[in-house]
């Protein structure tokens, strides 16, 4: 596979003599964990799906990643050869790409809830290699799901499955002791990657109407989770508790990259119960997680609820969305954990934070300042500066910003200067604390996932009875936002919500990307030129909540 990470070059010379980049890959901080801590436990894997607890050390998950990578060469596997997982947060994940980086494959991480038409893209744009599923997970058949793709992935060569049978089997890689020979030694040690080059492609969905695959390197990785520890004063010592999908930037930046740049432990989730939650934090002492404000919403809940406290639990950071005042004030007093706020992106990771000694207001009124080598301006249409508390575009340079889109160079954003464009509109204030006002890209984040707005819209497009058809966001207490379908449909022509709901689902989309609400109106509120003008529907679709079709159970 080649890799077009254009913006990554330009900035080399800058980022090293900053010391911003600092030359080091996972295999590096893996390295020294085996040196100086190989028998501290590494891992703890709640997996609730397979009702166990999975425990390894850094000694263990060493050697499980060695075996792993040993197999993938067999099968083919090549340096820069692209190696996609579709995995919950089970210990096999953070196996997965350890794996890839001690042969110098890229990792490509994807959400358990896409399906087949999410995947048939990203898998076929990102020339995938081989792939890694559950045989089932949360009642779905993943084995089954990929099988019937497979004609129209002519790049993919191999489906590994957990719990497979046969010579798909995901376990037989790691049995046995291939990876001791001489030849596997040298193996390991002649397709380590280079800082430089890409480590991770990760997809996601914007305003293009199809995902983008995110290019990040191991310069570009370190850069953030190293500063992002340091704000937050992590070390070793800490246990970080990750139920968000480690499928995410979110979950694998901190919560497999970060513990063993730390020499920390990682505690996984792979799903989301809030009294489990309760119980794993007080059973393992976790001290820190990130996730986004429903899982807030839900650990505040239940420790109010079961009057169990989580004392070892200092910092929730909560990103994806800005925090309610009440929610922070409310899991401040309830959990006794410091609420800090967090802005990012995947391309670009955690970039601003609220420092631990801010006052707690900072975290529902900002997303917190500038991580080192993190620049923020805020510009007019015609991109000159704007002052302090004006609201504008957002654009970052940093020195973890991604290399660019994967084959897409054209949709990069970034200028001449190296800033790039978040699509977010914001105001930074005099202390450079940025408060984010809303997007001047057209997308939705429902509890933290982002929704594909565009592509949805031309789903629904193909509808016979739908003329025109926008979505927008409503506002929603615990995900932050939820999606509604307006739609006005062409003469003659009628459609309910069940209609669409099942419409939706023969296209076989994810089922968090469907609308929530549906609302069919006799016409569009629109420009002078015919451009729909979405932020009257959002106000319409706020006031007439109660008379809009809804989905029964969210």
């Amino acid at each position: 596979m080649q890799f077009d990470a254009i913006l990554f070059p330009p900035r080399r010379a800058a980022m090293i003599a900053q010391g911003f980049w600092r030359d080091r890959t996972i295999n590096d901080d893996l390295d020294a964990c085996l040196q100086h801590r190989p028998d501290k436990e590494a891992l703890t894997a709640v997996s609730i799906e397979r009702g166990e607890t999975r425990r390894l050390t850094y000694r263990e998950l060493a050697r499980l990643a060695d075996r792993l990578a040993v197999g993938l060469a067999r099968l083919g596997v090549e340096r820069n050869d692209v190696v996609s997982a579709q995995l919950p947060n089970w210990w096999e994940f953070t196996v997965a790409y350890l794996a890839c980086a001690r042969i110098g494959a890229v990792f490509n991480p994807l959400m358990p809830i896409f399906r087949e038409r999410e995947l048939s893209f990203m898998l076929k744009h990102a020339q995938s290699k081989v792939l890694i599923v559950p045989k089932r997970f949360r009642g779905h058949d993943y084995e089954q799901m990929i099988a019937d793709l497979r004609s129209a992935l002519p790049e993919l060569r191999h489906v590994l499955v957990i719990g497979g049978n046969g010579s798909n089997d995901f376990g037989a890689l790691l049995e046995g002791a291939q990876d001791e020979t001489p030849e596997a030694q040298a193996l390991l040690r002649r397709n380590r990657p280079a800082p430089d080059d890409i480590t991770e492609i990760i997809y996601t969905s914007g305003t293009t109407g199809e995902p983008k695959g995110v290019m990040h390197s191991s310069n570009s990785l370190v850069a953030n989770v190293v500063p992002y520890a340091e704000r937050l004063r992590l070390g070793d010592d800490d246990v970080v508790l990750m139920a968000s999908p480690m499928a995410h930037q979110t979950g694998f930046l901190y919560g497999l990259f970060m513990p063993i740049t730390l020499g920390a432990r990682a505690l996984l989730q792979d799903i989301w119960e809030p009294r489990k939650a309760v119980e794993t934090i007080r059973s393992e002492g976790a001290t820190f997680t990130m996730a986004s404000t429903p899982f807030l919403t839900d650990l505040s809940n239940m420790v109010a609820e079961t009057g169990l406290a989580v004392p070892t639990l200092k910092i929730f950071l909560c990103g994806g969305a800005p925090i309610p005042g009440p929610l922070v004030e409310r899991a401040r007093k309830t959990l006794g954990t410091k609420i800090v706020s967090a802005w990012g992106m995947t391309e670009n990771g955690a970039a601003t934070l609220i420092k631990p000694d801010d006052d707690d207001e900072r975290a529902f009124n900002t997303g917190g300042c500038p991580l080192p080598g993190v620049e923020l301006r805020v510009v007019d249409s015609d991109g000159a500066p704007l002052p302090n508390d004006t609201r504008g575009r957002l654009l970052i340079r940093a020195c973890s910003n991604f290399g660019g889109y994967l084959n897409r160079p054209h949709l990069n954003g970034t200028d001449a200067d190296d800033w790039f464009d978040t699509g977010d509109l914001a105001s930074l204030d005099d202390q450079g604390y940025v408060r984010i006002d809303g997007r001047s890209k057209d997308v939705i984040i429902r509890g933290g996932e982002n929704i594909p707005v565009v592509e949805i819209e031309a789903l629904l497009y193909r509808h016979p009875a739908v003329g025109q058809v926008a979505i927008v966001a409503y506002p929603d207490e615990r995900l932050g936002e939820r999606a509604c379908a307006v739609i006005v449909t062409k003469s003659g022509q009628s459609i309910d919500f069940r209609e669409m709901i099942d419409f939706l689902k023969s296209q076989k989309v994810a089922l968090q990307y469907i609308p929530e609400r549906l609302m069919v109106l006799d016409q569009m509120p629109s420009t002078p030129s015919g451009k729909i003008q979405k932020f009257k529907l959002r106000e319409v679709v706020k006031e007439s909540a109660p008379s809009a079709q809804a989905a029964a159970g969210g």
